[in-house]
């Protein structure tokens, strides 16, 4: 087997980025390597008059590995497809690991080279040993989901959660999960009569359930238990309180539904930081009363504390003078106010990100847009006649507006349908003052004047009317 990005040629020998046949995509080599070792020992001969370790390490489906001897000196290597011993018949396997770190891997397991459970390579797989072997595996998905469906029939509290065929096609292995003891008997019968197979029921954990499934964890990352945690160590909630993590069961547990295993990566780290801080059941006893813990950062070597009669307000303190409070108290003497103490305190100033590069802020899309109120203003502005908008200052905001009188107005054009007769205002322009409609049912008055009409109640009529009306209303105006 090759890998498409370094090269790997077909007897293990690495040739473009010199990984030794198992890199960390599980590329190299032999395909998808869960739990891979980095063999640093390949292009290291053994000393004179060493032999060749003689056992190899086989892995299968879903990243499960077993040690197998090579009696008949095969020239194997790594990546090779191998017949080994099976439980009946034979089953077929990748090798993953050989030469002397295979001992090491032994010895890690506790296995010793007589074990019973070091079994024996075959032969090298054959090109009809591989094709039965993908039939076989092809049948996977469809037996576990006839399974579940038989599962379902018979009532049975467990879950059927993956089923592996062995190499010949003649055995089944069905991996279930159950929280009470399962009698499957009835089931083992149904399921050998229904698939023509020899089948095995093996009972996981919730943790080895999620490893041999795999999936994408809350970080973002493939399952620690799937890629490479070996070990499945106790998890507890004091894990989640030593570092100061809020006990929230939807954040703090896996797909497993387990508390994350990733709660003991970094406990040892909390313990030994944690040896220099006191108890926090300890009660400073200062002039103004009693103080009690509330919280505390562990690496910044920050706590915060309260009075007993006063809870509303927290005090932050420096571990060395929580230890010289406690050290006070210890001789029977009372300190200062947690005040004086806290105005001691000095506080680092948290350094931001300075742009050095010219590049674009992550917040920038944060800023709030613009509020409907400065929408609306503009929206008025605009509506606003250009007579109003031109008075207004532009500029600086100091800048005094002209005065009107030194403001140039434009000259009236002269109207071409106007009448020679037509009573002009008295800067010239026609339009100045608007001209009153006469009523025709009012009677003419010799007190007044011709040329005036009285005013009516009547409302004013749009300024089309009043344009199309003009010369006709002018000209009976003047015969009156």
């Amino acid at each position: 087997m090759a890998c498409g990005s370094c090269g790997t040629t077909e007897n293990g020998v690495p040739r473009g980025c010199k990984s030794n046949g198992n890199c960390g995509s599980g590329t190299c080599g032999s395909g998808s390597n869960k739990l891979a070792v980095f063999d640093w020992l390949s292009n290291m001969t053994l000393p004179s008059g060493q032999e060749k370790f003689n056992i190899f390490e086989v892995r299968f489906k879903n990243g499960r590995k077993h040690f197998y001897k090579n009696p008949d000196n095969l020239p194997i290597t790594m990546g090779d497809i191998v017949a080994v011993e099976g439980s009946p018949g034979h089953d077929i396997g990748t090798v993953s690991l050989a030469g002397e770190l295979v001992k090491v891997q032994m010895k890690k397991r506790k296995i010793t080279e007589d074990h019973e459970d070091v079994k024996k390579i075959y032969r090298k797989a054959s090109q009809r040993d591989i094709d039965i072997w993908q039939q076989a595996r092809a049948k996977e998905e469809e037996t576990q989901r006839r399974g579940r469906e038989i599962l379902g029939r018979l009532g049975l509290q467990m879950k059927l959660s993956d089923v592996e065929y062995q190499g010949d096609g003649n055995k089944a292995t069905f991996y279930y999960t159950a929280e009470t003891r399962v009698d499957f008997r009835q089931l083992i019968r149904d399921l050998a009569s229904a698939f023509s197979i020899r089948v095995e029921m093996k009972q996981v954990g919730a943790r080895q359930e999620a490893a041999r499934l795999g999936g994408v964890g809350s970080c973002g990352r493939e399952l620690c238990c799937s890629t490479w945690l070996t070990d499945f160590r106790k998890v507890t909630t004091s894990a989640a309180r030593y570092q100061q993590l809020s006990l929230n069961p939807l954040k703090l547990a896996g797909q497993c539904g387990k508390l994350k295993c990733c709660l003991n990566f970094e406990l040892d780290t909390y313990l030994d930081a944690l040896k220099t801080f006191p108890k926090q059941d300890v009660v400073l006893k200062t002039e103004k009363g009693e103080a009690v813990f509330v919280k505390m950062d562990i690496f910044k070597q920050y706590l915060w504390y309260t009075y007993k009669e006063e809870r509303f307000k927290w005090f932050r303190l420096t571990l060395d003078q929580v230890l010289e409070i406690i050290e006070l108290n210890k001789n029977n003497e009372k300190s200062a106010t947690l005040e004086e103490y806290e105005s001691d305190v000095e506080v680092l100033v948290k350094v931001d990100f300075e742009d050095a590069v010219g590049q674009d802020s992550l917040t920038r899309f944060d800023v709030p847009k613009t509020s409907k109120r400065r929408r609306n203003n503009r929206n008025k502005n605009k509506k606003k006649p250009v007579g109003a908008v031109a008075n207004k200052t532009q500029g600086k905001p100091n800048q005094k507006r002209k005065p009107a009188a030194k403001q140039q107005k434009p000259k009236p054009r002269p109207n071409p349908n106007a009448k020679p007769n037509q009573p002009k205002a008295e800067n010239g322009n026609p339009k100045s003052k608007p001209r009153l409609r006469p009523n025709p049912n009012a009677k003419s008055d010799e007190s007044q004047p011709k040329g005036e009409v009285k005013k009516t109640n009547k409302p004013r009529r749009n300024n089309r009317n009043r344009k199309n009306n003009k010369p006709n209303n002018a000209g009976d105006s003047e015969k009156k």
